[in-house]
């Protein structure tokens, strides 16, 4: 039996970050309605995701920040061309209910953190970008005793929605429509990352025509709508 043959009645099986852990599942749904063809993705804390594809875990393909599918496909671990999905920016968010700081240009934003008691943040491009930005500022040292870092494959929002944490940071995607939570707006200026997601096919896939079609289905204007819907947009806008 050829992967041909097998592209409609087995499910693709995918690994990607947490960031796209909602969309990737919508996208799935849309594609096996469209083509018959099942497909699951494993959501991970970004380091853990490559680390698993890294090792030769059994995935048809990896969706990560394109930094990371570079690293892989520059060691094997994924294979072909790198695929560009989605452009995800960050934003703030607070408690439902309780009062927006004004974070509309960066000295408003840094003005809004140096009043927050405890900052949540995330591992990752987002968080690593944090602590630029306080570096960057020249207060970190009085800062970063206030933030409050997410376990990886734990969102910040659940840091928000507990009292944990004040104010937090993250990706619209994870921070968006999340009960509990009210997000202010993305990082203004300068002080915003955007970061794209990729995706490629692992190099131990059984899959791998299967697998790149699903990929390009990623890509396509058939997706585009589903990504706005989760606060991003395609890799190319």
């Amino acid at each position: 039996m050829t992967e041909n043959d097998v592209k409609h009645d087995a499910t693709l099986r995918g690994v990607g970050s947490m960031a796209t852990r909602q969309v990737l599942a919508a996208l799935a749904d849309l594609y096996e309605r469209a083509t018959g063809c099942r497909v699951s993705v494993t959501s991970l804390g970004g380091v853990e995701a490559a680390r698993r594809v890294q090792g030769g875990a059994a995935f048809d393909f990896a969706v990560l920040a394109a930094g990371a599918i570079d690293r892989l496909l520059a060691g094997a671990s994924l294979m072909g061309e790198r695929v560009d999905i989605v452009r995800s920016g960050m934003a703030a968010a607070v408690a439902a209910g309780v009062p927006h700081p004004d974070i509309g240009t960066e000295g408003a934003l840094r003005e809004a953190m140096s009043r927050a008691t405890r900052i949540g943040y995330s591992t990752g491009p987002s968080g690593d970008h944090l602590v630029g930005l306080l570096e960057r500022w020249g207060v970190a040292e009085t800062m970063l005793p206030r933030l409050v870092k997410a376990q990886p494959g734990v969102p910040v929002a659940s840091l928000i929605a507990s009292g944990e944490v004040e104010l937090g940071f993250q990706q619209l995607s994870e921070l968006k429509d999340v009960p509990g939570v009210d997000v202010i707006g993305p990082l203004p200026g300068e002080a915003q990352l955007v970061t794209v997601f990729s995706a490629a096919v692992c190099a131990v896939s059984t899959r791998q025509t299967a697998a790149g079609d699903f990929l390009a289905f990623l890509a396509s204007d058939q997706a585009e709508a589903t990504k706005r819907a989760f606060g991003m947009t395609a890799a190319g806008g």
